[in-house]
């Protein structure tokens, strides 16, 4: 499953041309409402150490039990990733010290993980697309959080997140510039909203990414990869990726030689600077878990899992290619979230689904982005724009009527359901202030309307 040959972005030092080998390890919070191996709640925002059992604060005698959901969460996302799944998998410790790690290891995955090799496919915004490699797939706990702002001379721990399901996707080293790793990230997060399987909220940090980079002239083998942990933004991984990439260049360029590390990225200062050494680094001594049986399925859990897979993403592009007749980019954007192609699909239902695209892109998503709304805010809604008035011809009219704001047209045309007009009120108001305005930009023919 190795990735397809392609021309790759290099970058220029002062001496050579130096090619970028990125690989990913995603950290994924499994959608559950109970922890990985306890009963304790997953809800984000309680007060500190609400949501901790007595498993997860490592009381003694407290032994784990697997959740259920979390198990199919792993395997539905491993479905979805085209992936191996393995029928069997150990539960390992991964031993090593915090203050936020009560039990002094995390219960992971390492030899025998869930779910092995996949790939996903990444769309560039030039039309080019190519494969990356999933090297494995595994579940693990989250650890709890160290908060070091909260007294002058102490540091408090929050066990809320401890013991919470991570699904841990390791790529290969398929990438090659900060843009491709963007639209891996971006692909990935839109598979897992998707499948349901994590909301990929990077802000609360349900989605975060450590980033392996290294450099090496064209042709030559993999240089010595420096891994950069934490990194919860997908603009702020192409910014490490480009920083520390560079950072490299000019070591080897001097003459020097890049020590195996594990890094930290400033998004402030803008620089990678380090966080410990290979030699530091911790000797995890792996063992099985001594209190978790084996996880063992059979094909038929498989199978019920595959049966209950929505359509993905790619799916859903090819369909809405052949079926609507769209443009692949004009797809690409309606497919990005799962909500939107619905209320495309709902909005396109009995009109010309080419010219419902052209307004859902160029004009309502505008206007959200400038409301700052998301589409399940949207005060109107895909029923009332599928049973508007206008004629397919008062559609087509659409592209050649941007310069009339689309508030102006939601406060006469789309008589928005009770609520909608509040929602957006000023569109009514701002429609009688400028109707004369409004004649200027768009004359009604006999029959519109």
């Amino acid at each position: 499953m190795n990735a397809p040959v392609r021309n790759p972005k290099l970058l220029k030092g002062d001496k050579h041309d130096w090619q970028v080998v990125i690989g990913m390890e995603i950290h994924a919070q499994v959608t559950s409402n109970a922890k990985l191996f306890s009963g304790a709640s997953t809800e984000f925002g309680g007060e500190p150490n609400s949501h901790v059992s007595l498993v997860d604060a490592a009381m003694p005698g407290m032994l784990p039990v697997i959740n259920k959901k979390c198990v199919e969460q792993a395997v539905k996302t491993g479905l979805g990733l085209k992936a191996k799944i393995n029928k069997k998998s150990v539960f390992d410790r991964k031993n090593y010290f915090y203050p936020d790690l009560p039990q002094g290891y995390q219960i992971s995955q390492f030899k025998h993980p869930v779910v092995g090799e996949g790939i996903v496919t990444v769309d560039m915004q030039d039309g080019s697309s190519f494969e990356v490699g999933i090297e494995r797939l595994h579940l693990e706990q989250d650890a709890g959080k160290s908060l070091h702002d909260q007294h002058p001379s102490m540091s408090y721990v929050d066990l809320n997140r401890s013991g919470v399901a991570l699904m841990e996707i390791v790529s290969k080293p398929d990438l090659r510039s900060a843009e491709e790793a963007k639209a891996y990230v971006t692909k990935l997060r839109t598979i897992l909203r998707y499948l349901g399987t994590c909301d990929g909220d990077m802000e609360k940090g349900n989605l975060r990414a450590d980033v392996n980079v290294s450099v090496r002239k064209p042709g030559d083998p993999l240089g010595t990869r420096c891994e950069i942990k934490n990194v919860n933004s997908i603009r702020f991984i192409g910014q490490a990726i480009e920083v520390e990439a560079r950072r490299q260049i000019d070591i080897l360029e001097d003459g020097g030689k890049i020590d195996q590390e594990t890094r930290l990225f400033d998004a402030a200062k803008g620089e990678t600077r380090s966080m410990r050494s290979k030699e530091e680094a911790h000797d995890y001594r792996y063992f099985p878990d001594p209190d978790l049986l084996p996880l063992e399925f059979d094909d038929a859990f498989i199978a019920k899992l595959k049966a209950d897979l929505p359509e993905l993403p790619d799916e859903k592009k090819a369909r809405f290619v052949k079926d609507f007749g769209l443009s692949p980019y004009d797809a690409g954007v309606l497919i990005a979230e799962r909500e939107t192609a619905a209320f495309f699909e709902e909005v396109a239902s009995g009109r010309d689904p080419k010219a419902a695209a052209n307004f859902m892109i160029n004009e309502f998503f505008g206007r959200l982005n400038k409301e700052d709304k998301t589409i399940e805010q949207s005060p109107i809604s895909a029923e009332q724009a599928r049973h508007d008035r206008r004629s397919d011809r008062r559609w087509h009219d659409l592209r050649q009527d941007r310069q009339r704001p689309l508030r102006n047209r939601l406060g006469r045309g789309w008589r928005p359901a009770r609520g909608g007009r509040e929602a957006w009120h000023e569109a009514g108001d701002r429609h009688r202030r400028h109707r004369k305005g409004r004649r200027r930009y768009h004359r009604e023919e006999p029959g519109q309307g």
